[in-house]
C-alpha cells in the first residue's frame, strides 16, 4: 500500500522550495489556454499550458498582510495535490477562500481534493468560498465544507457574494465581476452563479465533466461561459448551543 501523507502549514511556514514544487504541480496539471487566450493577456497562447511561477504563486495565493493556509498531499514522497486558502473578515465572520486547488491528473477521482479542503478548515471559519472553472472543485468544496452541492445556498450567495469579494485582499478575487441570473434576472445566457475573471482557459475538460455531473444531479451553478468561473459560497452553520438565547438576530451574516 502506498504511503499517503497530508501536511498543513500556515503562510509564514511556506518556503520558496514549497512554492517551486507547487508551481511545478500547477504547470503540469492545471490546464491549457483556450482559443481566446489573448483576451487574458499577451503572455497567454492558445493550446499552451497555463503556467505560474513561484513568485506569481506567492503574490496570488499568499498576499502580504493576509492570513493563509497551505495543505499538500504526497504519495511515496511525491507531491500529488495541494490547496491554498486565504482568510479575511466580512461582517465579523472569517472568510476562508480557496485560492488554488490542484490534484495531479493521475490521482484524480480518489477523494483527494475534498480531503485537502477538509485539512484547510479551521474551527473559527464562518464562510467558505471558491471560484473555479472545473465543477469537480466546486463539488469537492461542497463536500468538504457543506452538505453537497444539491444544497447550494443560492440565496446566501446572492445576498453576500459581492461584498465578500470586495473585502478580499487578493486582487483577482476582489476584481472578479458577478455574472449569472442569480445576480441579474435579465441574464439569459445560462450562467447562474459565476464570475467573469477574464481567465480564458480551455474548457473542454471542465465541460465534459459538467455534462457527466448533470447526468446524475441537478447542477445549481448554471453553464460555464468563456472567461468565467463558477462561484460557490456558503456559510458555516453553528450548532444552536453556541448561540446566546438572549441575543436573537445576533448572527451578523444570515
Amino acid at each position: 500500500m502506498s504511503k499517503i501523507v497530508y501536511e498543513k502549514y500556515d503562510g509564514s511556514e511556506v518556503t520558496d522550495d514549497m512554492l517551486a514544487e507547487a508551481s511545478k504541480l500547477f504547470n503540469e496539471n492545471y490546464g491549457i489556454w483556450g482559443k481566446d487566450a489573448a483576451k487574458t493577456g499577451a503572455f497567454a497562447k492558445p493550446k499552451s499550458r497555463v503556467r505560474l511561477n513561484k513568485d506569481r504563486l506567492r503574490t496570488q495565493c499568499l498576499p502580504d498582510g493576509a492570513a493563509f493556509s497551505y495543505v499538500k498531499v504526497s504519495v511515496e514522497g511525491r507531491l500529488v495535490g495541494n490547496a491554498f486558502a486565504c482568510r479575511w473578515v466580512y461582517r465579523g465572520q472569517t472568510v476562508c477562500w480557496v485560492t488554488q486547488l490542484v490534484v495531479h491528473r493521475d490521482f484524480r477521482e480518489r477523494g483527494i481534493a475534498a480531503t485537502l479542503l477538509n485539512h484547510i478548515r479551521k474551527q473559527d471559519d464562518g464562510i467558505y468560498g471558491i471560484m473555479s472553472s472545473h465543477p469537480a472543485a466546486c463539488l469537492a468544496a461542497a463536500k468538504a465544507f457543506g452538505h453537497g452541492l444539491h444544497a447550494a445556498p443560492l440565496d446566501f450567495i446572492r445576498q453576500h457574494a459581492g461584498a465578500v469579494l470586495e473585502a478580499s485582499p487578493v486582487g483577482y478575487i476582489k476584481k472578479a465581476k458577478l455574472r449569472g441570473s442569480l445576480f441579474d434576472a435579465e441574464e439569459t445566457n445560462g450562467a447562474v452563479s459565476s464570475v467573469y475573471t477574464q481567465f480564458f482557459v480551455d474548457h473542454t475538460e471542465p465541460l465534459e465533466a459538467l455534462a457527466w455531473v448533470r447526468e446524475g444531479m441537478e447542477w445549481p451553478l448554471g453553464d460555464l461561459l468563456g472567461g468565467h468561473e463558477f462561484l460557490f459560497l456558503l456559510k458555516v452553520r453553528r450548532r444552536g448551543r453556541f448561540r446566546s438565547r438572549s441575543a436573537p438576530g445576533s448572527d451578523p451574516v444570515s
